[in-house]
Order: C-alpha cells, then structure tokens, then sequence
C-alpha cells in the first residue's frame, strides 16, 4: 500500500439504499430493478453505487440498528428471483399490494416473510435441487457467524421477538446444555434462517457480478457499533462493557453538534477494546473480511469512535452527559492492514472531529467525507468548503441524514444564505443542481449526489432525520419519478469534470432509465 489508498481515483457515483429502488413488492430488493439500476448509473458514467448497511433491521426499521453485523436482510430478498429459482409460485407474487412511494414497514417484512416460510417449505419438498450443494457449501463457509445468528433468530421467534437479554437465564448465558437442547428443539427453524441468508447472499452475489461486468463499484456502509440486541452481543458478550447482568453501564452517542442540540443517544453496547486486542481483534477482522465478500469498499461509520467514543451513562434522557473514552487508535487498523492485506475503507469523520481524530485518519491513509451542504450551514470550521479540500477525500452534497439539498434550502438561516449566494451566485434557480456541479468540479477524487438530489427532490424525500425516533427509512424514488434528462446531466457533468468515465450513452428510447432487463425476468 502507498500513501493513499490505491482503490481511490477520480470518480463518482449515486447514494441510494436499495429498499428505495421501485417496484411492485413494496420495498426495493436485490432482484432485476436492482440490475436494472446498475445499468441506469453505467449509462450515466457512474463507477460507484453506494448503500446504507444491508443487515436485518430490528426495531424502528434502521439499516444502523440491526440484528448482525455479518447478517444481510431477508426483506431485500426479491420475489422475482425467487420465482425464477423455482422457490415461489406467480399467484404467491400477485398478492402483493403495496404503495409505491413509501414503504409499509408494518405490512411489507409480514409479507417478504411469508413468501420465504413459502420457499423454504418448497425447498423441503424438492424445489430447486441444483441449489442444494451451494447452500450446503454456504452453511459450511459462513458457520463462523451463521450458526450463532440462525440460533439466535431461532430463539427470539420462540420467545415472541424479545430481547436476549431477557431470555431464561441458561440461554441468556449461552449454557451449554441448554444451547444444545435448544438446537435439538429449533432445528427446523434454525434451518429457515440459515436458508434465508443463503438465498440473501446469492441474490446480492449476482448483483454484484452484474454490477463488475458494468464497472459499478459497491460501496458500503459498517456502523462502528452493534445492537444491544443483537446476535452480536448475545454471542460475544465478553468484547463488549458489560456488567454481570450483561446490561451495560455505558452506552455508545455523540455530544451535541451540528446534527442535534441535546446530541445523539444511540444506547449500543461499547468495546471493550483491551479484551479485543487479546484476541488479535478477531472479531473485527471477521466483521471486514465478511463485508469484503459482500462491497468493494466500505464507509466506516463514526470512525471518530475509534480514536475515543463517547461514553453516555446508562439510562441518561439524551447524550448531553458524557465522557470521551479513548479507542483502539491505530493498533486496531495496522491488524486489519495485515489481515485483510490494505485497507479499502472511507472514514466517516463528521460531526465534533479533533486534531487526533484526524491524525488517526491520516496515519491509517483513509479518505474522509466531506459535506456541502455544512459548507454553508451548521459546522463553523469551514472544512466543507470546497476550497480547503484535499484530493484524498468523498464529497457529498448532503447523506442519508440531511435533507435533500432542495429542502435544505429552503430552511437556510438568512446569514447562511447570503453567504451561499455570494459563493455560489445563481444557485436559487437550481440549489441540488448547483452544489453537484460544485462536488464535481471540486478536486475531491471522489463525489457522491443522494438520487434525490440528482432528480431535485424536496423534503418529502427525505431518508432520515437523526435523534427522531418514527417515520425514517421508508422512502422510495417511483418510476415516475425517475428523469432521463437528469440523468444526461449528470453524466455529462462526470465526462466534463474528469471523473473517469466516458461521455453517456444514450437512455432507452422509451426513455424508462430503470427498464428491467428481460434476462432476469
């Protein structure tokens, strides 16, 4: 490894988690759409598709908050696919009646659900047998995760989806008689989650290849910090800060900031980061040689709270009240060099970021973000300014947590404004229009536009709104919505600002940029 990370070139691409992809399933999955849009970005001289963390999501629907680390989410399974392999039948599919803007987090996973239990009882009886020394194979290779997950799900349908944490006492402490009788009991079930994984692992695995074949790139996304409850924990409790009733004294946030008054309380379990070093932090190399099968990059969320996090006290009302606990620095990132030979990561270094914090990144030679729309409006540094970047660097002009840069215009305070004006004249005409051509033609190797911001969108498409705890994560771009000429655009400007890709082909003459390939059907 040089300097800087050899995977980094002037490029660009589209923010857009997939459960916001179109179509008649009433969420967007790994299926045809999916390859669909992999086309969409390569005609628009994309070379990256950036996604929100694809594990399974628990309570308040969050991609931060889920059940694995290791895991991918069953809701993204396609029905489409699943049809081809024999595992679903069309009446089973034409049930399906959902909106098409906004995903029904209350009826939507109740029917993804159902039409698994479908396939996997199909499965039982024969269906698709040329799966079954791949699925064998998949158990096999992934048993280091998948059979403590496959338990877990196992254990928490039976004990009516709560907490591990309140589980009789032999399963909470992983008693080993008491797992073993559990095993015995749930095999069946345990089997179905297995299935589930397997089936999620290879629809995604032919996404991918789809996606190399068109020079797309994945980039994805680990959050520093795992669910209370969460495989993760019950299976490890002993790398996280624990008291003897395995509920913590601490819990993971972040202070006050540009994003929150009161800050953010997260309420995830802290490291306990000398018991990691112990075992050559085996876990955390797991976690990242697991995502690297998965992505071709991966955004470490919050990576600040590997130089110190801060540490909340347990039952606290917001993360006002804290302390700044020392990480793992870079003996963490020179084992995961070393094990994973280089690391092809992005460091999300927003928020309260310290000359250490930044010294950490710089030691490590990752990438760090960088925001426009904080250039003109919440950070008082101006380290968003276009004009203090450095090459190494992704821009955004906002992420899943900001508004769409229409909506946040439209709210700006009148100092930030004039400001913005007298940087950017002209932008009142087309606001999400001007900050893209601004990451584009800034020296940043890397620049990544929200798809609302590509098609102009307002508040209404907003994906989340950080420190609130209902009504995130459901939106969804129709195919209505989808413009051609917004695509021309961007692809022009990534041709005239040298972010290595050719000049655009042209759209489908129907122009329907997201027409499914008949291949996949």
């Amino acid at each position: 490894m040089n300097a800087h990370s050899h995977w980094l070139s002037r490029s660009a691409g589209i923010l857009l988690h997939p459960t916001s992809l179109p179509g008649p399933y009433g969420i967007g999955d790994l299926g045809p759409t999916a390859h669909a849009w992999v086309d969409t970005l390569a005609l628009a001289g994309q070379s990256w598709w950036q996604v929100l963390p694809l594990g399974p999501t628990g309570k308040g629907d969050s991609p931060y908050s889920s059940f694995s680390a290791f895991a991918g989410n069953p809701v993204l399974i396609s029905p489409e696919l699943l049809l081809r392999d024999g595992l679903a039948v069309k009446a089973d599919l034409d049930a399906a009646k959902f909106p098409a803007d906004r995903i029904d987090f209350g009826h939507v996973p109740q029917f993804k659900y159902w039409l698994l239990d479908r396939a996997f009882e199909a499965y039982q009886r024969g269906a698709a047998p040329t799966l079954r020394i791949a699925f064998a194979e998949f158990c096999l290779n992934q048993s280091a995760w998948l059979d403590d997950f496959a338990l877990y799900m196992a254990l928490k349908e039976k004990h009516g989806g709560g907490d591990w944490r309140e589980w009789p006492t032999p399963l909470a402490r992983r008693d080993d008689r008491a797992l073993a009788a559990a095993r015995a009991e749930l095999g069946s079930t345990i089997d179905r989650h297995r299935f589930r994984q397997f089936v999620f692992f290879r629809q995604l695995g032919e996404l991918r290849t789809h996606a190399a074949g068109k020079h797309v790139r994945l980039l994805g996304d680990a959050p520093i910090f795992v669910a209370a409850d969460s495989a993760d924990a019950w299976a490890n409790p002993e790398i996280f800060l624990l008291g003897p009733d395995h509920k913590p004294n601490v819990v993971a946030g972040v202070p006050p900031d540009y994003f929150s008054e009161t800050g953010q309380l997260w309420g995830n379990p802290l490291y306990d980061w000398a018991a990691m070093k112990k075992t050559g932090y085996l876990w955390w190399v797991r976690r990242l040689k697991a995502l690297f099968q998965q992505f071709d990059v991966v955004r470490l969320d919050h990576f600040r709270g590997f130089e110190a996090a801060w540490h909340v006290p347990a039952g606290a009302k917001d993360a006002v009240k804290g302390e700044w606990v020392p990480g793992p620095g870079i003996d963490l990132f020179n084992v995961l060099r070393k094990e994973l030979g280089g690391l092809p990561l992005v460091a999300e270094d927003l928020g309260l970021i310290t000359a250490e914090v930044d010294a950490l990144r710089e030691a490590v030679a990752l990438p760090g973000m960088r925001v426009l729309q904080f250039a003109f409006g919440g950070d008082p540094t101006f380290r968003f300014l276009p004009h203090h970047f450095e090459k190494h660097t992704v821009v955004y002009t906002g992420t899943h947590d900001n508004d769409t840069t229409e909506g946040w215009f439209l709210t700006l305070p009148a100092g930030d404004r004039e400001y913005l004006l007298k940087y950017a004249p002209g932008i009142e005409a087309d606001p999400a229009g001007e900050l893209m051509r601004m990451a584009w033609a800034s020296v940043a190797d890397l620049a990544i536009v929200p798809l609302q911001d590509v098609l102009g969108l307002g508040t209404d498409a907003r994906m989340n709104v950080p420190g609130l705890a209902d009504g995130n994560w459901g939106w969804r771009v129709t195919e209505k919505q989808l413009n051609r000429k917004a695509f021309e655009r961007l692809g022009d400007w990534t041709w005239r600002y040298d972010r290595k890709a050719k000049a655009p082909k042209a759209p489908p003459p129907d122009g329907d940029t997201m027409k499914r390939p008949a291949k996949t059907m």
